[in-house]
């Protein structure tokens, strides 16, 4: 069981049968009563003076909050995987300062044979490394579309498309560090928990961040990476050491990780009982698990962008699915009359998100621009994203305004 909707949906029955530990009824009724209604995604009472600790200058970020969405426009010729200094940041809380050096990972839990093991960085970096390239995006990238295509009522932070990116992780399997743990045979579920202060919402505290995965997936393909694009971790992507979880949903990759639960029953926590879930009037009052992430495309441009009327000029983009790599990519320069194949440009490495240009020579006056992206089992963007009162997983066609003067 390595899919995550699969799992999520069995999590979902045994903590309704009362089964799966880590998230008790009485909390999840004050969160609910707090916040207003059942699903309702929260945001901190007060947040931190400084959340993110890099620099944020406007040319390359849009600032929502405790959370930093990259700019499109920002990562025209940067090559494929996103440059640190541009990568986006997600943060529940605020980005804490640890020490490598005093760091230490705690793997303990009723999965385990014998009692607790702890590692410190050096611990980790002795053991076979393996370098992969693979895309973190937050459930909720284009949640603003939502609201400003579609004219629906969403809660949450507004992303654009920027709240995605694609890095060269590098690190130790998960699998390796379990197994050294040592596993016992009726292990089930593994929960790792960040070192970012505790999330508070409505007077409950909900603790450190984290969210369950099956035995099976942690031992597939999960990474606890410690380096970023050939660079030690910086604080606000995680440092030390992280998570990363291929195709699943941003949340999966939990960063700042110190401890990492092995447990022998289902475990449950508030990030995917009350939050990162479906809800909404096609869905059940409990919320429908999550679908994988889905097909998105944009291009390296800010809406609103003036061309010269008459001179051609080069439309650069990206696509990407959670399903795989992608088979075609259409653009459309007229609002969506005609379409046109894009020209790929690059690889696609480990299949995480495919570079694409098509050339445009703009008329004078008002253009919208189109970009749909078809991935190798068949799947394409859609006219219009299936609504849900959180607004996740956004995979519209979006329409991007520019003119020619």
């Amino acid at each position: 069981m390595i899919d995550e909707v699969a799992y999520d949906e069995a999590r979902l029955r045994d903590w309704t049968a009362g089964r799966a530990r880590g998230f008790s009824r009485r909390n999840l009724f004050a969160l609910a009563t707090a916040v207003g209604a059942a699903g309702l995604i929260p945001s901190p009472a007060r947040a931190a003076d400084s959340p993110i600790v890099k620099p944020l200058p406007p040319e390359l970020f849009r600032v929502l909050g405790t959370n930093a969405e990259t700019k499109w426009s920002a990562l025209k010729d940067q090559g494929y995987f996103v440059p640190i200094d541009r990568f986006f940041v997600r943060n529940h809380t605020s980005t804490p300062r640890l020490d490598a050096s005093t760091w230490n990972l705690e793997i303990s839990g009723s999965g385990l044979r014998g009692d607790a093991v702890h590692l410190d960085l050096d611990d980790l970096r002795r053991l076979p490394a393996e370098t992969h390239a693979v895309t973190v995006e937050c459930a909720g990238n284009g949640r603003g579309y939502f609201t400003s295509q579609q004219g629906q009522t969403v809660s949450g932070t507004a992303w654009g498309l920027g709240a995605v990116g694609v890095a060269r992780w590098r690190g130790v399997r998960l699998s390796t560090v379990l197994r050294r743990a040592g596993l016992h045979r009726d292990a089930l579920d593994v929960q790792a928990s960040g070192l970012d202060p505790n999330y508070v919402t409505g007077g409950v505290d909900l603790g450190p961040v984290r969210r369950p995965m099956p035995l099976t997936k942690a031992l597939d393909d999960v990474l606890l990476a410690y380096e970023m694009n050939g660079e030690p971790l910086p604080p606000d992507h995680g440092h030390p050491v992280r998570l990363i979880v291929p195709h699943w949903i941003g949340i999966a990759s939990i960063k700042w990780v110190g401890k990492i639960e092995v447990s022998a029953e289902p475990l449950f926590s508030p990030w995917n009982t009350q939050f990162y879930r479906l809800f909404g009037p096609e869905f059940p009052a409990e919320g429908r698990p999550f679908d994988k992430q889905v097909v998105k495309s944009a291009f390296e441009l800010e809406p609103g962008t003036t061309f010269t009327a008459g001179r051609r000029v080069r439309l650069t983009g990206r696509s990407w699915s959670a399903n795989g790599p992608i088979r075609k990519v259409e653009v459309s320069t007229d609002g969506g009359t005609t379409w046109r194949h894009a020209r790929f440009t690059g690889p696609s490495w480990d299949g995480a998100w495919q570079r694409w240009e098509l050339d445009f020579k703009p008329a004078a006056g008002a253009h919208e621009l189109l970009a749909r992206a078809t991935d190798v089992h068949g799947v394409t963007q859609p006219e219009v994203a299936r609504y849900n009162t959180l607004g996740y997983l956004f995979d519209a066609v979006v329409r991007v305004p520019v003119t020619a003067a």
